[in-house]
C-alpha cells in the first residue's frame, strides 16, 4: 500500500494574479453538473419548487406567467427584473440553484463566485479594472453575498450599479439560520436595505427548507483520539495536509481568504491537530472562510481534540456574525462525516 504524502498548510504561501482570480470565478467542482433537474424540490416545503420554477424562466430569459385563466394571461407583465436573490437558510439548495442557472445559460461571458472573491478581485487589481473586465459579461452569480462589511457590500453595490445598465444579469444568494422565525425572515429585508442602490434590480425568492447535509448525519462534527487520527491519514490517499490547529489559525492571517482555495491546491484530506475554541473573533472568521473553501472543494477533515462544531463560543454565536458561524458548523459536520 502506497503512503499519503504528507504536507503541511502552515509552509504553504500561495500567490495568485487577478487574472488567475477571474479564471477561477466557475461553480466549485461539486456544481460542475448542477442542473434544475437535479435539484430535488422537498415536497413538503412549496417555496422549493415555486422557486426552481422562476429560476428556470430566469435562466431562459423568460418571464414566469402567473397562474390563472385567459384574461389574467392577458394583462400586461411588469418587465423582468436582471437579478434575482435567493433568501433561505443553510443546505436547501441555494447554491446548486445558483449554480444551474450558470450551467443553464448560454452565454461564454458569465461568472461565479462567493462575495468574497469578488471583493478580492476588486482589491487585487483596483475598482476600474474590475468594471472593465466585467463589463458586457451576461451574467454575475454571487454566493454567499454578506451584509456585515458595509465597505465591501458599498463596492460591490457601485460595481453592480455600473453593470446592469450594460445588460449584465446577476444572481445572488445569502444564508439565513435555519429555524430562526425572525431573524430568516427579515433576511431579504436586509440585503435589499444593505444595497439600497440596487434594490429595485432584485426579486427576492424564499426558499424555505432543512439542511440536508444534516439529514444524513447524526448532526456532530466527528472527532478522532491521537492513534486513530494518525491511522487515519496513514491510510488515506493522495495527498494529506497535518497541521496543529493553532499554528493554521495563525498561519491563516497572514494568508489573504481570497487565496485560501489556492492553499489547498492538490489536498485530498484536511488533517487538524488539538482542535480548541477561538478566544478571537477575527482568527474565528478567518476560520471560516477557509472552511468555505475546503467546503468548496469537497475535502475531508479530521482532527483531534475539541469538535469542530463547538469551537465557536456562545457569544460568537450570539453575536453580529451568528450567521456565518452556524453556516461553517453545518459544513464542518458533514466534512468531518465525509
Amino acid at each position: 500500500m502506497t503512503s499519503p504524502a504528507i504536507v503541511h498548510l502552515t509552509e504553504r504561501t500561495p500567490q495568485v494574479t487577478g487574472d488567475e482570480m477571474l479564471a477561477a470565478l466557475i461553480p466549485p467542482p461539486q456544481f460542475d453538473d448542477a442542473t434544475f433537474e437535479s435539484y430535488q424540490a422537498d415536497p413538503q416545503f412549496p417555496s422549493q419548487q415555486e422557486a426552481k420554477d422562476r429560476l428556470i424562466a430566469f435562466a431562459g430569459g423568460q418571464t414566469a406567467q402567473p397562474k390563472g385563466g385567459f384574461f389574467r394571461r392577458a394583462k400586461k407583465q411588469a418587465p423582468a427584473k436582471p437579478g434575482v436573490y435567493l433568501d433561505g437558510g443553510f443546505g436547501v439548495g441555494k447554491t446548486h440553484l445558483l449554480a444551474a442557472i450558470y450551467n443553464k445559460l448560454p452565454s461564454r461571458r458569465k461568472y461565479f463566485g462567493s462575495f468574497i472573491e469578488y471583493t478580492a478581485l476588486v482589491g487585487a487589481v483596483g475598482y476600474q479594472k474590475t468594471v472593465e473586465l466585467f463589463r458586457g459579461a451576461d451574467l454575475l452569480c454571487i454566493d454567499e453575498f454578506e451584509l456585515d462589511d458595509p465597505g465591501d457590500t458599498m463596492v460591490m453595490t457601485r460595481l453592480l450599479g455600473q453593470l446592469v445598465p450594460s445588460g449584465t444579469r446577476l444572481a445572488a444568494t445569502s444564508n439565513t439560520p435555519p429555524n430562526a422565525l425572525g431573524e430568516g425572515r427579515f433576511a431579504a429585508q436586509d440585503f435589499l436595505r444593505e444595497i439600497h442602490a440596487m434594490s429595485e434590480s432584485f426579486e427576492t425568492l424564499r426558499i424555505d427548507g432543512t439542511d440536508y447535509r444534516q439529514r444524513t448525519v447524526d448532526g456532530n462534527a466527528r472527532t478522532l483520539d491521537t492513534s486513530a487520527y494518525e491511522a487515519t491519514l496513514a491510510e488515506a490517499s493522495g495527498t494529506v495536509s497535518d497541521d496543529a490547529f493553532g499554528d493554521l489559525v495563525r498561519h491563516l492571517a497572514i494568508v489573504h481568504p481570497s487565496r485560501y482555495l489556492r492553499l489547498l491546491d492538490g489536498i485530498d484530506v484536511i488533517g487538524l491537530r488539538d482542535v480548541a475554541a477561538f478566544d478571537d473573533q477575527s482568527a474565528a472568521l478567518r476560520f471560516v472562510a477557509f472552511i468555505d473553501r475546503a467546503y468548496d472543494a469537497q475535502i475531508p477533515i479530521r482532527a483531534t481534540g475539541l469538535a469542530l462544531g463547538d469551537v465557536f463560543t456562545e457569544d460568537m454565536l450570539s453575536g453580529g456574525y451568528r450567521k456565518k458561524y452556524l453556516r461553517a458548523i453545518s459544513r464542518l459536520v458533514a466534512l468531518t462525516n465525509s
